[in-house]
Order: structure tokens, then sequence, then C-alpha cells
């Protein structure tokens, strides 16, 4: 039809593991390899399928999208969504099927996607725009709007290898977005930038697809980010596809998995990453009375455990911990050394343990997230990491008096506070009109 813009059909990625390079074989090699033995001759096919061991990233992947559609594309690391975005940018060819594309495309799947970090802010807004195709006066046009965008103007005339992340995110954002590209592909990568901008980045993305009518592709692991920006979503798992429909529904899909891969976080977590200098073995909730429970009350005691297994040598432990809600947003989070926690000499096992005296959360679902690092090493990598090791649900609450919790939408935590109240009084104004007087006579 004449507002598709994107069909993948059957696509698959395939990656080959553990392949070692060959060298280059001469006639000897040749001559010497005939007079091997049967036995070794199989011995080295063997070790070759082996070390040619496949895994497959994306398989069997089949949609369409139209033009103004805002796609989101969720799941869990190592679904494939990256690899899925990469082949969407032409950076690498699916090893089956193909993909059918509709004007031109601007991705932004990385920090620094598309720039060349000896060239300045400035020259690489030139060279970007020639990539997509556009003439330097159509650039010239917009230059002023992105510039603006990116708030990196002091440093338009600097390499853009001295740039820091978040600057780089920043111009490299406004780049894809304001060079009226027909699909604009973004990666997580706008993580990296602080919250204003991420909120001036979905504000643009909307502005892109409905007033402009361009096709926006988002990948995010926030969901309420994906929630507020797209229509539609597509949750992929183990590369392939298995939802895809209004976007509610595919979240609803999503939480759904997240509980259920949550049960069984201490298995084959792909998920999970670090050293294994120290291993997590298990987790739990305990309820005011000391009860195992998934299902709590606001403003009731809960602790949570978390078992180990200590396999190195570590010296200064920290475990951080971090609550998210079903929208993927963290809520919380907990740190073993913002107290001046110190766990002193570990043994072979133990437990963790975090106790909140009056649970702040409303209610609603939530996943946690634990890491245990070695601090005294000052180590860049975790000795375990689990990005979902539980859930649990807040399902109702005695933290107001009045037992009811305000709804998710309104808040992330409960905070305590009090109101007042004195009849009669409207000074404020004047107050205010009198302190800016001041204020102005001073600067005098």
């Amino acid at each position: 039809m004449s507002d598709l813009v994107i069909r993948a059909e059957k696509v698959g990625k395939r990656y080959k593991l553990g392949l070692k390079a060959e060298r280059h074989k001469t006639f000897r090699d040749t001559l010497a390899g005939m007079m091997k033995s049967p036995l070794r001759n199989l011995r080295e096919l063997s070790e070759k399928t082996r070390e040619e061991e496949t895994f497959w990233a994306l398989r069997d992947v089949n949609f369409e999208v139209r033009r103004g559609e805002v796609l989101g594309i969720i799941g869990r690391n190592g679904a494939g969504k990256s690899t899925l975005l990469k082949i969407l940018s032409r950076i690498t060819e699916p090893t089956e099927g193909r993909v059918g594309m509709r004007g031109r495309v601007a991705s932004l799947l990385e920090v620094g996607t598309g720039f060349h970090p000896e060239l300045t802010g400035r020259e690489n807004i030139l060279f970007n725009g020639s990539i997509l195709g556009m003439r330097q006066s159509e650039v010239k046009k917009k230059f002023d709007e992105i510039v603006a965008f990116s708030e990196v103007e002091k440093f338009l005339d600097t390499p853009v290898k001295r740039y820091s992340s978040g600057m780089y995110v920043r111009l490299a954002f406004a780049v894809a977005a304001h060079l009226e590209p027909e699909i604009l592909i973004v990666d997580e990568v706008l993580a990296v930038g602080d919250s204003e901008f991420q909120r001036k980045c979905i504000g643009k993305m909307q502005e892109v697809s409905t007033g402009e009518g361009r096709t926006v592709l988002f990948v995010s692991h926030n969901m309420a980010a994906v929630q507020k920006l797209c229509t539609r979503g597509i949750l992929l798992r183990a590369g392939r596809v298995e939802a895809d429909g209004p976007v509610d529904h595919v979240l609803e899909t999503y939480l759904s998995h997240l509980a259920t891969t949550a049960a069984d976080a201490f298995g084959d977590n792909p998920e999970r990453n670090g050293t294994g200098a120290m291993r997590f073995t298990s987790a739990r909730i305990l309820d005011e009375r000391g009860r195992e429970t998934r299902t709590l009350v606001a403003g009731r005691e809960v602790t949570m455990e978390f078992g180990y297994r200590n396999d190195g040598d570590l010296r200064k432990v920290v475990v951080y911990m971090t609550v998210y809600n079903a929208m993927g947003v963290p809520v919380t989070h907990f740190a073993s050394d913002l107290n001046t926690f110190d766990p002193g000499p570990l043994g072979q096992q133990g437990v963790f343990t975090v106790k909140v005296p009056r649970l702040p959360l409303p209610v609603g679902s939530y996943r946690v997230a634990i890491s245990v690092w070695d601090a005294g090493r000052g180590s860049d990598k975790p000795a375990d990491a689990m990005p979902n090791v539980m859930v649990f649900d807040v399902e109702s609450s005695i933290f107001f008096t009045s037992h009811r919790s305000p709804p998710g939408q309104y808040c992330c935590v409960m905070v305590d506070h009090e109101w007042g109240h004195e009849s009669g009084r409207n000074d404020l104004a004047a107050e205010a009109a009198e302190n800016t007087e001041k204020i102005e006579s001073q600067k005098v």
C-alpha cells in the first residue's frame, strides 16, 4: 500500500560463536593434510563443528510499519532488539529474509552513531546531512534549530571526541530528528541524557510523528516512555515476535513475562552478568511477622533477603538494590554504603538483608534488581548483577490515616506529610511582591 514504509519478511540473523581465525593454507599444508589418519581428520571435523556453533539472534521476524506510526520495540536483554534495529538501519545484513524500506532513515543506536570524532559539532551536522542525501542548503535551513535543541552552541566548533556522552547524545538526536528523515530509529541511547532532555526528545518524536507524519521506531526499557510515545508495540522474545498490537496489550504481555522469569531468576538467566566472584543464590520477601510473601501492604514493615555464595576475595563489598514499577521506572534505590554499612569479612555463604520499616509504595506491581560490587578493587564490572531478581505486588495501604493510596500515575513513592490551614490569611502575594522589590533594589 502507498503508506507502507517498512516491511520485514521472515527476517533472521545468525552469528557464529567461537569461530577461530584460519590462516591461509599453503600447498605444503594441503599435502600434509592428505597424509593424516582418518581418525585425526574426524576429530578435527568434530572440533570445527564445535568452534562454528551458531546462535540465531533473530528468527522468522515478520511485521509491517506504516507512515506516521510510532512503534515501540520491547523485550528483555538479548531478545534481539538491537540486532533488528541494526538490520533496519542497514548496518548489518540479515542472514535470511528481507527488509523493504521506503524513505530516508536516520538512526540513533549508540553514542556517536554517524559522527566522526575528529570533526567538530558544526562539521558533523553538515556531514550527517550529506549521509541522509540532503543538500547543504537544506541542512543550513535547519542548522539553528539543531543547535538550539542540542544546547551545545558553546562547543559547536570543538571536535566531538572531546564531548561528554551527554553532549554527544544531545547533538546526535538533534541532528537525527531535525534533518527530516522519513523514518527515525532510536535505541536505548537516550537513557544517557538527563531526564529533562529525555522529555524533550519524547516531545520531539511525538511532534515528528503526529505533526509531520514521519515514522518512529523506539526501543527502551522504560515502559512509561514506550506507553506515552507509542501507539503500537512489538515484543521480541529469544529473537522471535512474541506479540504485536496495541501498545497497552503488548506491555501487559511483557510484564507478565517478567513475573514468570523472576520466579526462575537463579536458573538459566541470560540477563545475569558479572565476574562470578560472588553469586546470589536466593531471594525472598518477609512481611512484618516474618512470613514469606509477594503481596505487601504499604505502611508496614518489609524485609528483603538475598542469599549468596562467595567464591572470590572481595575486599570491600557494596550491594545495590533498585525497585522498578510496572512501567520500568526506578522508584527507589538502596545502597549498602549510603548508611556506611560494612558487612565485614564474608564467609563462603551468607544472607544480605534490607529492612524497610514503613513501605512507601503506592498500589501496583514492582520488580527488584540487585548487584554486588568490589569497591575495594575499583572494578568496572560487578561480581554479580541480576536486573529481575524478584517481583512483588502492593495491594493495599495503611500508609495514610485514610488507608487510601494515591494512584500510581501521580506518584512513585508516598511521603509522610501534614496539612495546615490559617483562615483569613491572604498575604502571600503582597509578601512576594515586597521580596521581589528588595532583590531588585539590591541589584541596583
